[in-house]
């Protein structure tokens, strides 16, 4: 379940509140739990995985998100399979963990491990959310946000693409605020 940091310190871990706190963002979030991962435990926990493996993955995640697929116009999907031994690991971390923005929707459904995003909101404050298993978040256009793995750094989830160039980071060079700028 997502838990949400407050730029004054106040932490939500109630999936409502931390929806209504991401409303003017216009931010989708939810917790699913299809049982999808009780049919290939292994594959979630090993951090290599060939190219089959990723297909099957990915099929059985299309058949049962169809309807989310079909709601947000969603055109195809990869599979992120994030973890150390990945030869630009430490490039990819870098990347995404600069503020950026997207011309096209950010979506993904986090399958094993976690994810933090940082976004700003209208009013200039900045927030934390930490996605855990289970969790599907859809950023929309234009908004604000940078994310990373957690100290696990190590994670798998299915992203969803309404283009490709959509995805390309547009970098607005604002920095992370200080007190955010802190370890859980």
């Amino acid at each position: 379940m997502p838990i949400l940091l407050l730029d004054d310190g106040t932490i939500k871990s109630d999936l409502d509140e931390i929806v209504g706190e991401l409303a003017p963002l216009d931010i989708h979030l939810k917790h699913y739990d299809p049982g999808t991962s009780l049919l290939f435990p292994h594959l979630l926990e090993q951090d290599v995985l060939t190219d089959s493996e990723k297909q099957q993955i990915i099929e059985l995640h299309n058949g049962v998100f169809e309807f989310i697929q079909q709601e947000n116009g969603y055109l195809w999907s990869d599979l992120l399979n994030l973890h150390p031994g990945l030869p630009n690991f430490q490039n990819l971390i870098t990347t995404y963990s600069r503020y950026h923005h997207h011309t096209a929707p950010e979506a993904l459904f986090l399958l094993a491990g976690e994810m933090i995003f940082g976004f700003v909101k209208p009013d200039g404050d900045q927030v934390q959310l930490l996605i855990q298993s289970q969790d599907y978040i859809h950023i929309r256009a234009g908004v604000e946000h940078w994310s990373s793995p957690t100290a696990l750094l190590n994670f798998k989830a299915v992203r969803y693409f309404t283009s490709v160039e959509g995805w390309v980071p547009n970098y607005t060079g604002t920095q992370l605020s200080d007190y955010l700028n802190k370890p859980y």
